[in-house]
């Protein structure tokens, strides 16, 4: 059994006073069958009152409005998961597992993670990287999920801010370089093509000084989920070359980074703004004290005490503007 505390730090920072800033998030990891978030608390400055609620696909929402001018947004996240060891998963399943699986398609309710979405669809470019990789459905649907998972790994060169947060597949497909939002939406497209479910995982991955994984340490991550037969979702990390398993905290699932970004909101005025994003990921044997509190660089502090203060109400600007981090 594993004990992981996380802290999340965005800062959104701008050129000219705005007037109000309206945002959700997806940073409170789920609890499911081998995951359970322990303890969450979102800190914003400026102060505001945070709601929150879960989505159809049980992902915990966080949202809140600030309609006082400020020339800054802070979000400090913090949780502590337990996540019980989970069963190896095998290379192969048995020669009729395709029929098992069209069989336990039928019965269900899967077309979401089925049909083409806003980032993982069927485009020239997907279907000729399709026929490049074998995506075709042959072996088993396990075998054939491994083998993409490592071949997307072969193929993809990971480059951060190779891509946006609103790029198209082709970008990277084209290009062969990509962040691992890319790499995951590339692969839900690929299995979607051969009618596997497949679906986006938005999260964090732990690294120990003994792991050598290329995506970024101090980010947010992402992967897929894969329905097989007999073993239900199993979590695949093209981006490293993993089953998703022991180190991968999931915050929330989707049928791709649209449905799931860890920050999503409009801000009120005309100026440029700047995105700043850290994570830190500790493990423990043991569960931490639950009101143990991860040191704060002092900056962070003097934001977080501000946030205390009663907010001013100014006028509103004119413009609205979209605020996404990437993955």
């Amino acid at each position: 059994m594993n004990y992981y505390s996380i802290r999340h730090l965005t800062r959104f920072r701008y050129s000219k006073s705005i007037s109000e800033s309206i945002m959700e998030t997806r940073m409170h990891p789920r609890s499911d069958s081998n995951q359970h978030c322990l303890t969450f608390s979102l800190s914003v400055s400026p102060r505001c009152r945070v709601f929150s609620y879960r989505d159809h696909q049980g992902n915990n929402v966080q949202h809140f409005d600030i309609p006082s001018e400020h020339t800054q947004l802070v979000l400090i996240a913090e949780s502590v998961v337990e996540q019980q060891a989970l069963p190896d998963v095998p290379s192969f399943l048995a020669p009729d597992a395709w029929r098992d699986l069209d069989e336990l398609i039928e019965a269900g309710d899967y077309w979401e993670m089925l049909l083409p979405s806003a980032f993982s669809v069927e485009t020239p470019a997907l279907l000729a990287l399709a026929a490049k990789l074998g995506a075709t459905r042959r072996d088993d649907p396990l075998m054939l999920v491994h083998e993409l998972n490592q071949r997307l790994f072969d193929y993809f060169e990971y480059v951060p801010s190779s891509t946006r947060v609103d790029s198209p597949i082709d970008d990277a497909i084209v290009s062969g370089k990509g962040v691992c939002q890319d790499f995951a939406h590339t692969m839900i497209a690929l299995l979607r093509h051969v009618r596997i479910p497949a679906r986006y995982v938005s999260g964090y991955l732990y690294r120990s000084r003994e792991d050598h994984d290329r995506s970024t340490p101090d980010a947010t991550h992402a992967w897929v989920d894969v329905l097989l037969p007999h073993l239900g979702w199993v979590g695949f990390d093209p981006t490293n070359n993993l089953i998703a398993h022991h180190r991968h905290i999931r915050t929330a699932v989707g049928r791709d980074y649209a449905d799931v970004p860890p920050t999503h909101g409009i801000f009120r005025g005309k100026t440029d703004s700047e995105l700043y994003v850290a994570v830190h990921v500790e493990a423990s044997e043991f569960p931490p004290a639950l009101d143990r509190k991860l040191p704060i660089p002092d900056d962070w502090s003097v934001l977080v005490e501000r946030a205390q203060q009663a907010p001013e109400i100014t006028p509103a600007l004119i413009d609205l503007q979209q605020m996404q981090q990437q993955q």
